[in-house]
């Protein structure tokens, strides 16, 4: 007895923070996340925030902190910063890639317009060679086509038609189908294609087939040019990171054939309402399926909710279940088909299997955890404080990370 007397007593002292973790009432959930998303901006980290978070069909908690725009393109702070409101469009960057392209990829399958496993050279010509030809769409979605990671396409292109050819036209980097290099050329592609598919512009078929039909009247691309908005959070002040990316080898971005100095045509002010994303604002003219789309909270809770009843829209079927499971499904890479499913990863870091979530490089992101039916929105400006003393923005991994942490341990309880 006295020899397992110790082991007892370790296993009650280790086993004693899981079992009480769980316990987060909504008011201590609510204490937490204003605690997390506060200490930030108090310490001068990112200038704002909107957050919401919900359950089955409750929203838990939507909350709005600091500013929308604290900073002016000196980062001087501005005499009079603009507070943020659940109304602010935020630039949803690489969110634009699984609310956007994502879901008008799944739409197309679903109809039986294109199949997954359909060569992409059936849709884009310049990919019928024989590098290129056992590319999928599949691997598109799940970033192993082999595409170089990241190209300033603006340096050779200034339209969506000349892009598109350009990319066609780029060497692969990686063998295909071998491994996940996240990559920006393939969701533009994606775009191309259900441009090729639809025979309409790739916001047209947005607009008409997700964005109206889901009541998401706040999601749009270029939203300067619908002068229908006038509250959207700034973001960075011109590109300096991306401009860091060409000019900094130390980066891993910089092209053989470029000559940094061959292009100058760097945005100096600060952006509000162009996206930041500069392919999809120089190359693309603001339309890309990799970036540009703007949104709030809320809208971005419709396809949340979408994916979370497998497909269904009050009693209306939008998108097929299997449809559904088919792209929430880990691959050999551990991620779904545009989502994340990785649990390694920050968005979903620690998150039961079956979580999916994804970021984008402003600061926004997405956490789904369909297990304990929750969901996390957070939209982040990080970039209106300017670059770190390291020449790059603020990392959110931390942040992200505790705010789900403190969601699971309200979520899996019924103590309220």
């Amino acid at each position: 007895m006295k020899e397992k007397l110790p082991f007892l007593f370790v296993l009650f002292v280790f086993s004693w923070p899981a079992i009480t973790a769980q316990n987060l009432t909504r008011q201590e959930l609510v204490t937490e996340v204003d605690r997390l998303l506060q200490s930030e901006i108090d310490r001068g980290k990112i200038p704002g925030a909107v957050i919401l978070i919900k359950k089955g069909r409750e929203t838990i908690y939507q909350q709005r902190y600091g500013y929308a725009r604290e900073f002016d393109n000196t980062l001087h702070r501005l005499s009079s910063p603009e507070k943020t409101s659940p109304g602010h469009l935020y630039d949803l960057a690489s969110l634009t890639k699984v609310i956007g392209t994502t879901t008008s990829i799944m739409l197309l399958v679903d109809s039986g317009q294109i199949r997954l496993e359909d060569p992409v050279a059936q849709y884009v010509p310049a990919f019928g060679t024989p590098e290129k030809e056992a590319i999928t769409i599949r691997h598109l979605l799940t970033h192993s086509a082999g595409l170089i990671e990241w190209y300033p396409l603006y340096y050779r292109s200034s339209n969506r038609q000349d892009t598109y050819r350009l990319i066609g036209e780029l060497p692969l980097k990686y063998p295909v189908g071998a491994q996940r290099h996240y990559s920006d050329l393939g969701f533009v592609l994606l775009g191309e294609i259900i441009e090729r598919v639809s025979g309409l512009p790739l916001e047209q078929f947005m607009m008409q087939h997700i964005f109206k039909p889901l009541s998401m009247e706040h999601t749009t691309y270029n939203p300067l040019a619908s002068g229908r908005f006038d509250k959207i959070a700034a973001t960075s002040h011109g590109n300096p990171f991306e401009h860091r990316m060409v000019y900094d080898p130390s980066l891993g971005f910089q092209v053989e054939e470029i000559d940094p100095d061959s292009w100058n045509g760097w945005r100096d002010y600060t952006l509000v309402g162009e996206v930041n994303d500069g392919n999809a604002w120089h190359a693309l003219r603001g339309v890309s399926g990799a970036a540009g789309l703007f949104s709030t909270a809320g809208d971005l809770q419709q396809i949340v909710d979408l994916l979370q009843h497998k497909g269904k829209i009050g009693d209306r079927q939008f998108i097929s279940a299997g449809t559904i499971e088919t792209f929430l499904t880990q691959d050999q890479f551990k991620n779904g088909l545009g989502w994340i499913m990785d649990p390694a990863n920050p968005v979903i870091k620690n998150a039961p299997a079956g979580s999916f979530g994804h970021t984008g490089f402003t600061g926004t992101s997405i956490a789904v955890i369909p297990k304990y039916d929750l969901s996390v929105i957070l939209l982040i400006n990080r970039q209106n404080v300017g670059l770190q003393a390291s020449r790059s923005y603020y990392s959110l991994s931390r942040l992200r990370q505790d705010v789900l942490a403190a969601v699971l341990k309200y979520g899996t309880t019924k103590i309220d």
